[in-house]
């Protein structure tokens, strides 16, 4: 039975630990902009293309 209460005890901890974890994550603004990240990629080629378009004498 002492050995339930270990694992429990141990469990929240753990749970704890996640938590505190979790609400640094979103403090710190990791979860600010999900969006933009997976469509920049797939116009980062055409931004290339246009920064490259001065004339070289």
């Amino acid at each position: 039975m002492s050995v339930i209460y270990l694992l429990i005890s141990i469990s929240i901890v753990v749970a704890v630990g996640f938590l505190l974890a979790f609400i640094k994550a979103v403090k710190s603004g990791q979860y600010d902009d999900d969006y933009t990240p997976s469509v920049r990629m797939l116009f980062d080629d055409e931004l290339k293309k246009t920064k490259t378009k001065t004339k070289i004498k």
